[in-house]
């Protein structure tokens, strides 16, 4: 049965996808105490990604803040893995998002505001989370982006 958050993202016309197999040699997400640390999500639907390239270039930055949110999305399925219920989250706690950039592209922010924004949709004050958005020169698969999240869970 569906928890609160879970209803939530029913409410946003959202579903939690299946966890994103690793691509390499890791673990899609671990829980070490309280907390819960993904690995880097990548906007991956249906098993494929649907846009490639670079953020300034072939993607558009409203398209990659898009993605941003469907990282953000397989996240939550990652941390789901190993908590069990979403609705443990006692806060996010801290986002990394990383950003495929054209060499004069400085939106990062904007492009991983995507990701912070569903967060918040989702999950309310208990999304609201430390970041940090970097441009790099390319992503795995050529993603044109990759975010990670923390969490911390309530034990109680």
């Amino acid at each position: 049965m569906a928890g609160a958050v879970e209803a939530r993202l029913a409410e946003l016309g959202l579903t939690l996808p299946a966890v994103v197999p690793p691509l390499a040699s890791y673990q899609p997400a671990v829980r070490s105490g309280v907390y819960v640390y993904t690995s880097g999500q990548l906007p991956m639907v249906d098993g494929k990604l649907a846009v490639t390239g670079k953020v300034g270039a072939e993607v558009t930055p409203d398209e990659a803040k898009e993605l941003a949110k469907t990282c953000a999305l397989n996240a939550l399925a990652a941390v789901k893995s190993v908590a069990g219920d979403l609705d443990r989250i006692k806060r996010v706690v801290k986002v990394v998002g990383f950003v495929a950039s054209a060499s004069d592209f400085t939106g990062q922010p904007a492009v991983i505001n995507g990701a912070s924004e569903l967060l918040g949709a989702v999950l309310g004050d208990k999304g609201v989370h430390a970041r940090s958005a970097v441009g790099v020169a390319v992503l795995p698969l050529d993603a044109p982006v990759e975010v990670e999240v923390q969490v911390e869970l309530d034990d109680a």
